[in-house]
């Protein structure tokens, strides 16, 4: 079955993550991808290794794959007439430039759209593109700092922490495909496009979800707990014979499950765990409870034997064994790109009625620079 974005065309001005994986995304639905990129350089992230995937980083690697790369220099004339021609013919324009370098170059969202008023430009900033944040260079890291994030991240009374991977930067991503597969819908209605725009600090807040309304209902700021949750108990990790097991009990029947599992069901009907607020309330006596009946077996076992009961519990994995887990359970999480590449992560929605385009290997730097500009030239659909 046709692909829903087949016949469409992404022009990805991007580099870094957010809005290379956004493209990404946008081609594993059918787009074709046109990737610009620096002449001689590329997308920095080309450079960000080790571990290396051959002559680009594997970080590169992780964004790129399903793409055209062209290298075009937006100061030289004859490149940038390249550059509007691809501009002006695509459906959905991609770019994360400091607010107001495009503008020079006649590729900012006002002066391509005014040229091709179908197009669907989106923009990723990282503090939007008004006022001081205009002027703020936007990283994943920094917006960890400053968004909040890191001041619920790691122990209690320890230091802020990141998240291990560049979460901001894929949540802005995710929300950047939702709002370009919007705006795509509405101009199939008004035939006309429009201006999206994605911070990385306005995606973080908003996923800020429990955390965030705690804080606006009670005007006291959450803080890091670690591995617990701060409404629910027992949410946490706690520790087995050998190991840590992950434990998220959301509900009473399921503590209930619990407690006859690990032996002591009279646990249950213990005055300071009989509701979740209870429990919550006393954690920390609850958490010497359970780590003393998790004491006496492994927690492989003890996983085994809480999922048997319907009480969600799992070890913790590395990425090896979370791989391993997902393939056991069909979900497919990983693809092949071609040989020479590694396998890359797969995309992680199944669709009934179609299949995500088979993925190609990411580009060399300008690798179809010749290709995009004999295409353009020519006019072709």
């Amino acid at each position: 079955m046709t692909l829903p974005l087949t016949g469409m065309l992404v022009a990805d001005l991007s580099r870094v993550l957010a809005g290379p994986t956004a493209a990404v995304m946008l081609a594993d639905l059918g787009a074709r991808v046109v990737k610009v990129e620096r002449p001689g350089a590329g997308d920095e992230t080309r450079a960000w290794g080790p571990p290396w995937a051959g002559s680009s980083s594997s970080y590169f690697e992780s964004a790129n794959r399903s793409k055209h790369s062209i290298a075009l220099d937006f100061a030289d004339d004859a490149d940038r007439a390249v550059a509007h021609a691809l501009v002006d013919r695509a459906d959905v324009v991609i770019e994360n430039y400091r607010t107001g370098a495009l503008e020079r170059f006649g590729l900012d969202a006002d002066s391509v759209l005014t040229r091709n008023p179908r197009a669907v430009y989106c923009s990723i900033t990282g503090f939007g593109s008004t006022g001081e944040g205009a002027a703020m260079p936007g990283y994943d890291f920094l917006v960890q700092a400053v968004g909040g994030l890191m001041s619920i991240t790691g122990d209690p009374g320890g230091e802020p922490r990141k998240v291990g991977v560049a979460m901001v930067d894929l949540v802005a991503a995710k929300d950047a495909v939702m709002g370009v597969l919007a705006a795509l819908l509405q101009r199939a209605t008004t035939g006309v496009g429009q201006h999206v725009e994605v911070s990385l600090l306005a995606s973080l807040v908003a996923s800020l979800a429990n955390q965030a309304s705690g804080y606006l209902a009670t005007g006291t700021p959450p803080q890091a707990l670690g591995n617990r949750h701060p409404s629910i108990a027992p949410y946490e990790t706690l520790r087995c014979r050998d190991a840590l097991i992950a434990v998220a009990v959301g509900n009473d029947a399921q503590f209930t499950s619990l407690c006859a599992v690990l032996g002591e069901p009279e646990l249950a009907g213990d005055e300071r765990f009989t509701t979740n607020r209870a429990r919550v309330e006393h954690r920390d006596d609850l958490e010497h409870e359970l780590e003393r009946l998790l004491a006496h077996d492994d927690a492989a076992r003890w996983a085994a034997r809480l999922l048997e009961a319907g009480v969600p519990a799992g070890t913790v994995n590395g990425i090896s064994e979370a791989l391993a887990l997902a393939r056991q359970l069909g979900l497919e999480p990983t693809v092949s790109v071609g040989q020479g590449h590694p396998e890359q992560l797969a995309h992680p929605v199944r669709y009934s009625l179609f299949a995500p385009a088979p993925p190609t290997a990411p580009p060399a730097l300008d690798e179809h620079g010749a290709e995009v500009r004999s295409w353009l030239a020519q006019g072709a659909g």
